[in-house]
Parts: structure tokens; sequence; C-alpha cells
């Protein structure tokens, strides 16, 4: 199947550079370019792209704007990625905490960018841990301890154990190992502690268990 991508960036010969990549890969299609934020917004809304590859800073409306506007609107089903050539602890937050699938540095391989585009598709992972899951960890320590949320007494024994590994970014096949079960029953727990927790994907379960102090270094 054809994934099909748009690409937003103020630089037109970065955004020329990644269509390449992408062109390099059958399964990956670029739709779109567009150079601002606002356009991010009313091309993913007409085109219905399966990912959409946002610049952090972009004219009009930044990349963290365009992300809350495509992910509040509830009939979208395009993933996001967001760029950037530095990291921020406040950005990746806002940025997992609306939605967002990944918070990746420009500076990454071309591969590791056709890998996040995969995975940010298939909406069942954490994009670039060693980005990603460093900066939001950093972040939630920085925060005074939150009360625990009444809406975690929903959650099973198990549930709450399966939550805790998704946010030490084990996939589903790492956390069957780990638990002793198989791929199916680790399907179920994560969908089921999705729908307990009102949480829209696995991104937002790793913002919430974080923010929440849920985890504590497990790997």
């Amino acid at each position: 199947m054809t994934l099909t991508v748009l690409l937003a960036d103020d630089h037109a010969m970065l955004r020329s550079g990644m269509r390449a990549i992408f062109e390099t890969q059958p399964d990956l299609q670029c739709v779109a370019e567009v150079a601002d934020g606002r356009a991010a917004v009313s091309e993913v809304a007409r085109l219905r792209p399966d990912v959409a590859v946002l610049d952090i800073r972009m004219p009009k409306l930044d990349g963290l704007g365009a992300t809350e506007m495509i992910l509040s609107d509830p009939a979208n089903r395009t993933k996001v990625l967001l760029l950037t050539t530095y990291d921020s602890d406040e950005y990746v937050y806002r940025a997992l905490n609306a939605g967002a699938s990944g918070f990746l540095l420009k500076s990454l391989p071309p591969e590791e960018l056709i890998s996040a585009v995969r995975v940010a598709a298939r909406g069942d992972a954490l994009i670039d841990p060693s980005v990603t899951q460093r900066l939001i960890a950093r972040f939630a320590v920085s925060l005074a301890p939150p009360p625990t949320p009444p809406e975690l007494a929903l959650l099973t024994a198990r549930e709450r154990e399966v939550l805790q590994l998704v946010a030490a970014a084990y996939s589903n096949a790492e956390i069957a190992a780990q638990l002793h079960v198989g791929d199916e029953t680790v399907k179920t727990h994560v969908s089921r502690v999705l729908a307990k927790l009102g949480l829209r994907d696995r991104v937002h379960a790793v913002a919430y268990a974080h923010v929440n102090g849920l985890v504590q270094g497990r790997r």
C-alpha cells in the first residue's frame, strides 16, 4: 500500500531534498509541498495524507500551531511528524501533548526519516525514542509531582504495567516477551488502556505516562 506524505517547510531546497528521499521508496508518495503552517492545515484538510511532515519554524503559523489545528479535527486521520534543528523540552512536550507522532531533528539520516514516516502511518509506536522520550522525561521531571489522575483507578494491574512498558518505548513484541503473553493479548491491553484513559493513540499514552510520573526507567 502506498503511503501519502505532505511536506511543510519554508526552505524550498529542504523540501526538495525530502521529496527526493521519499521518491526513492516505492511505498511513499509525496502529494504536496507547502511553505507555511496555514497552507499545511489547509492542504491536510483537502488531501488527507497519511503523514504530514512539518517544520517547527514556519511563517504565518508555526509547526506546533499547525499540528494542534490539524489534530483538533476529530475526522482527521493524518499523523504528524515535526522536524527541527534543535531540541526543546517545551516544544516536544507541547507537540506530543497535541498528538504528534514524533519530534525529530533535521540532522537524522534519510533512512531514519523514511522509517519514521512508516511508523507514524502505522500509529503504533513512539518515533525516535532517543530524542522524544528523553526530552519528555526531562520535562516531566522538572514538574512538581502531579496528583494521581482518578481515571488510573479504571486500569487493572496488568493494564497499568502495559502502559508503563509502552511509555518506556517497548514494542508490542517486547511487551509480549516481558509479560509472557501473546502479541494479540498485548494489543487488547493497549486498546483497553487507550479507551479507559481517553487517549488518542500510543504517542498520547507515552506523554500521559511521563507527565503523570508513571515511568521509572524500566530499561
